[in-house]
Formats: C-alpha cells, structure tokens, sequence
C-alpha cells in the first residue's frame, strides 16, 4: 500500500498463527509492528521506475461490469506477460460464465492490484480479484514474483523451497486452523485442515517483520462472509522453508518497512487540508458567450496520458480528468503535470468498482482513499466525482457531498471503450457535442488518445472552446452532492433520492 494512504489499505483477518501477536520492533527492522500480523505494509508505486499500468477491460458489455488493471514495469517484460495472462484467464472464465437469469443486478468483475515488494532483486504484485454473479460478491487473491537476479516469474508456492517444505508450510498453516476450529473448504467438499490443498498457497506474502502471510480467497476457509482469511507464520519457522527467492522477497520487504515514527508523520499529511482543486486558467473564458466543451477523461493515468497532455498543449486546451486513486498512487508525475498545464484533476473512485452495489462505509472508503491520493500527488483536494459506470442513487450522491464533492456525468459518450479505430471515435464526438457538453472519454485507450487530434481540430474549427467542468456554469458554483449531466442540466440530491425509494438511508 503506497504510505500517505491508508483508509482501506490494509487487509484484515480472522485466523492467524498461535504467538503470533504484537511485538516489539525489533532493532533490525526499526518498523512499527501491527498487533495483527497478517497485516502487509505495500510498496509505493511511484518509487518503482518505469512501472505503468495497463487497463485490460473497463466499462460494461452485454449487461456485465468490467474493469481490470496491472502493473507493467520496464525492465520486466516477462512479469508484465504473465500478469496480463493471468487477468486475461480470469476475465475470460466470467464472460463465458452463464448468467442467472433471475438476477436483479448487473454482474461485475474487478482486478486492482497492489506491490508486495520491491527491490533490486525482487518485485511482487497482489492481484485481487473480485466478481458478483448470483451470489453476492466474492474475491480471489493472487501473488506473483519477479526474481530479477535470474529473470524469472515465479508463482507464490516459488518462495518456497521444495515440496518436503510446502508440505511442512501445509501442516502448520492446518494445525493452527484446527487449533482455531476454522473450517476449510475445497470447492462444495470440506476438509480436514490437516489435509489443505498446496494449490490454495497461491497468495504467499510477508509482513514487515518477515513472517511469512498465507493468504486464502474468500469462501475457501470459513464462510464467503467472513472475507479475506491469512495465517502468518512466524520468520524463525518460516525462513527454513524459504527458496532463494523466497529469502529475497523477505529481505525486501523487511528491509523496506517504515522507520518507527514514519507512519505517525505520514497519517498526520495525509489527514492534512488541501485547497480546492481548480484549474490555473478559470475564468480566462466567459461560456455564457463563447461556446465551451468540456472534455473529460476517465480511468487513467495510462500508457498514453503523456502523450494526451501534449495534444490538449497544442491547442491550448483545457480538460478535466477523473483518474482512479490507484493510478494517482502509482503516477502522481502526471496528475501534477495535468495541474501545472490548466487542467482540472477530479475523483473517479480508488479500484472502479460499482457504488451503488457497495454499503455506505465501502463508498466512502473508495472515494476517500482516491481522494487522498490524488490530493498527495496535487497538492489540491477533488471537488468533482464521477462514479463508476455512471452508477448512481441518492444514497451515493449523499456520501459524495458529505465529502465536499458534485457529482458529474456526461451527455456525449464517445463509446471509446471497444472501438480500435480513432476516426470513428473522432466522428461520434464531433457529431454528437453541442455548447455545453460534458464528453465522456478513457484515456487509458490508445485509440481515445490517437482520436484526440481530430477532435480538437474540427471542434476548433466549429468554433468551440475547451474548459474544465465548472467552468461551464460561469458563477453558478458547483454543488457538492448535485449532480451535473452537461452545463444546462444539474439535479439535487433530494430530486434523486426521490428516483430511488430509501437510497438516502444508510
């Protein structure tokens, strides 16, 4: 979890290992030591060079929700592959599942990812992996590594040494479940904890102090209720076990904990105000005269945001983005470039998933953790949010405006999210925006990005102007919780709830 971000950052558990609870930082890791254990400490990604992040699949198609990111890092091409095949299987296996067909929400699918470790010898990336289908919404957690030394991708159960080891790492893991009376579940079977199946270590991680976290998906021990379930097995048991690279991405992690008293100073900045974000050149462009359009762009950042920001440089033109908070973790450079250039940074959630399918407590945890993440990277705090999928009700609209933001939509869809062919794009934007529009576009797509010439060319020559979104209501101020569709349409909060029996409630 990058440090300066800490609401929903750590993960939480209900089984762990006997003698296994708060210590002493010991004076090799200096590192204030969480009373939990199978608490993990994650990298910050803005200190990995060259790492980018890559967008598999975003938006919605044949009723189904979608959204999945990665990591790529320069430098590791054979561990960017192995993610993105690792996705791509996942989402793969829930598009062709079958629907239910008396269900009354839209399916979705969901991969966010965090770093585990980083160091010259080692990288380590958590893939989460959520879906809803019929039965509520369950969640998958993957870890894989990258040992530099020898150029490897190695899958969780390579920490380990041998198999005389993992079954050592099996028994132990089962005598405290036992211990514990947690129940253990392979598919509809269940199993005796002395007899766990090494195919469920595929989530292997460290905590600061080097014990070892193993990690199971929710509903393969205890109930799918219960969430994430870890052990951790103490470093003076679990370092025998270790493979060469196991001892690697231990030493990286230990050697990368906190000094003690970093995480106090960190959670005192993160917790620090910030002005309100707003663009450096609001006010050059009166649009109660000139005819203005507001180009917005969500999902980001991504490979081709740089480029983008050049584009929108050589016309003079101004847009609002909505990136997600893990990519404002992972490539802060950018959004203060977005800031530096008279752009507008705005909140597009942490991981993207469906709001209006989380509890109030989950929507604000997704809005607060991108919010301080893009307001560490911009020095300035998001007044806008757009939800994802454009999933909205009162009850969303309610924690939006709690946190000071308005809530914009769109009233152009450039339908970006599939199309391959820039001109194509380019022709539904020029064709379908009017004075006043809020375009809705992905920045995250290499065709979005190619498409940006165009549009800016023959929207210049209709004689339209390029501003950020509160720029379109001239002295109309934005109101937090309002929704805001195109800059002739605002809706109250109130007139939603109304839309939605009871969605104000919490």
């Amino acid at each position: 979890m990058p440090k300066k971000r800490f609401i929903g950052g750590i993960a939480w558990v209900v089984a762990m290992l006997a003698g296994c609870g708060a210590a002493t930082a010991s004076p090799a890791t200096r590192a204030p030591l969480p009373s939990e254990p199978t608490m993990i400490n994650y990298v910050d990604p803005s200190v990995v060079h060259g790492l980018t992040i890559r967008t598999l699949s975003t938006g919605e198609r044949g009723g189904r929700r979608m959204h999945a990111s990665y990591p790529a890092v320069a430098g590791a091409p054979r561990l960017t592959d192995r993610l993105r095949d690792t996705v791509e299987d996942e989402l793969h296996r829930f598009t062709w599942r079958k629907t239910p067909g008396d269900t009354a929400v839209a399916p979705e699918f969901n991969v966010d990812w965090l770093l585990a470790a980083a160091s010259e010898e080692v990288l380590g990336v958590r893939l989460r992996v959520g879906r809803s289908m019929d039965a509520g919404w369950r969640e998958s957690r993957t870890t894989l590594w990258y040992d530099r030394t020898d150029r490897r991708v190695l899958d969780s159960a390579g920490l380990i040494r041998d198999d005389a080891a993992m079954t050592t790492l099996v028994r132990l893991v089962g005598q405290e479940m036992t211990r514990r009376g947690t129940p253990v579940r392979l598919g509809s079977l269940r199993l005796d904890p002395l007899r766990l199946d090494p195919a469920m270590f595929d989530s292997l991680v460290f905590n600061p102090r080097g014990d070892l976290v193993v990690e199971f998906d929710d509903g393969q021990v205890g109930s799918r209720a219960t969430g994430r379930v870890a052990v951790a097995v103490p470093s003076a048991v679990s370092e025998p076990l270790l493979s060469p690279t196991g001892l690697r991405a231990r030493r990286a992690v230990v050697s990368s904990a906190r000094p003690s008293g970093t995480s106090e100073q960190d959670m005192l900045d993160a917790s620090t105000d910030k002005p309100p974000a707003r663009s450096s050149r609001a006010g050059e462009v009166d649009c109660a005269r000139a005819r203005c359009v507001a180009l917005t762009y969500d999902d980001g950042p991504g490979p081709g945001t740089g480029r983008l920001l050049d584009v929108l440089g050589r016309y003079g033109a101004r847009a609002t983005f909505f990136p997600l908070g893990s990519g404002a973790s992972a490539r802060p450079d950018l959004l203060r470039r977005m800031r530096d250039e008279g752009h507008l940074v705005a909140n597009h959630t942490w991981s993207h998933r469906d709001l209006t399918m989380l509890t109030t407590l989950m929507v604000t945890s997704q809005l607060d953790r991108a919010q301080h993440a893009i307001a560490q990277a911009i020095g300035q705090a998001p007044t806008l949010m757009r939800p994802p999928y454009g999933g909205l009700d009162g009850r969303v609209a309610d924690v939006a405006g709690g946190l000071g933001m308005s809530v914009v939509r769109w009233n152009v869809n450039a339908d970006d999210r599939e199309d391959p062919a820039p001109r194509a794009i380019a022709e539904r934007v020029v064709a379908r925006t009017g004075p006043g529009s809020i375009v809705l576009m992905h920045d995250v797509h290499d065709a979005t990005v190619d498409a940006a010439p165009e549009i800016l060319r023959r929207l210049t020559e209709a004689g339209y102007t390029f501003v950020t979104v509160p720029e379109l209501y001239g002295r109309r101020a934005m109101r937090p919780g309002w929704i805001y569709d195109s800059g002739a349409a605002a809706t109250s909060p109130e007139r939603l709830s109304a839309s939605y029996p009871g969605a104000m409630s919490p």
